[in-house]
């Protein structure tokens, strides 16, 4: 046999063993997707991490890939053996690897039912990718590993945000263009396209607009789509699954206080009248900055854009510019 093929096998060989699931202690399954032989974690270590969540039926319900932001935490000492901090000291520094955490030995030693999320299923799934294992040097003291590690991760945030805004102009310019939409950029940086004007009239501050919206990511998930992070429409709240995550949410014509939102929805406002609708694109600046919103899904530096129609406007006492809020903080 040539020597280039013996090699070739053995490669594939080792690749399909790293690959193989295994059993591990208190119904650990676990495969190893690549190791690159570093030290594994230990208790103490920090450690900044890429994953995914999963349940049994491969839906997400988490991903630090799509928040752009990997997790940083300090590795404990396990609870049991297979849990969490348990399947984490099988890796090291840049290792990849599929845990599967069994959610009945779970529920056992925690004394906990299972989260109602994962209550059909037998797993959770964890996708992980070791980024960075931080490890007190010999000797060191508590203190000095800690401020060590605080200024090493707080220059490896400020790189990350730097990184995630530079590409803010980039992400929107995409959007625009996949979208096909022909926007006029205002001075503010908002993008916008009035697709009916509405009345002459407009809302000033004071005033109470009633309105249907959606709003959508400027970055598509894993299935190629742009993600409804919040509407007043009901039908497009299913199709996009956002109903199963807002139960008891009423649908329909929402009320609000003009001004009372972050000034790209506000800014939006202003260009049409009842019976208009316009399509906004927003810079964070105009958004939700470099804080981003949890809560809806929304990133750091992240462009949104809004679907925007007034169905009618009460006119209402002029009134000071109040503090920003979300769009759906408003009541119908």
């Amino acid at each position: 046999m040539k020597k280039s093929l013996v090699i070739l096998l053995a490669a594939t060989l080792g690749l399909a063993a790293c690959n193989r699931e295994k059993k591990g202690a208190g119904g650990l399954l676990y495969t190893i997707h690549n190791s690159e032989e570093k030290e594994k974690i230990k208790e103490g270590d920090i450690v900044k991490m890429n994953f995914v969540q999963k349940n049994d039926k491969d839906s997400v319900f988490y991903s630090s890939y799509e928040n752009e932001v990997p997790q940083v935490f300090q590795a404990q000492k396990k609870m049991y053996a297979g849990d969490n901090q348990d399947a984490l000291t099988l890796l090291g520094e840049g290792d990849s690897a599929t845990f599967k955490i069994n959610l009945d030995t779970m529920a056992h030693y925690t004394k906990q039912p299972k989260n109602e999320m994962f209550k059909n299923d037998k797993y959770i799934t964890f996708v992980v990718k070791i980024e960075k294992v931080f490890k007190k040097n010999a000797g060191e003291a508590d203190s000095a590993f800690q401020k060590r590690a605080s200024e090493f991760f707080q220059a490896d945030f400020k790189a990350t945000m730097d990184k995630i805004k530079n590409a803010e102009d980039g992400k929107l310019k995409k959007y625009v263009e996949d979208k096909g939409l022909k926007t006029t950029v205002a001075a503010s940086g908002l993008h916008y396209v009035i697709k009916t004007p509405g009345s002459a009239q407009r809302p000033v501050l004071g005033d109470t607009v009633e309105i249907n919206y959606t709003g959508s990511a400027t970055k598509k998930d894993k299935d190629g789509k742009y993600t409804v992070f919040d509407t007043s429409d009901q039908k497009t709240a299913k199709e996009s699954g956002l109903d199963k995550k807002q139960m008891g949410r009423t649908y329909g014509p929402t009320k609000m206080v003009y001004g009372q939102t972050v000034p790209g929805f506000t800014e939006a406002l202003s260009l049409i009248g009842p019976g208009g609708k316009v399509t906004v694109v927003m810079p964070s600046k105009l958004g939700y900055g470099e804080q981003g919103n949890p809560q809806a899904g929304i990133t750091p530096y992240a462009p949104i854009a809004f679907d925007i129609e007034i169905v009618k406007i009460i006119k209402g006492k002029p009134a000071a510019t109040p503090a920003p809020t979300m769009p759906v903080t408003a009541k119908p």
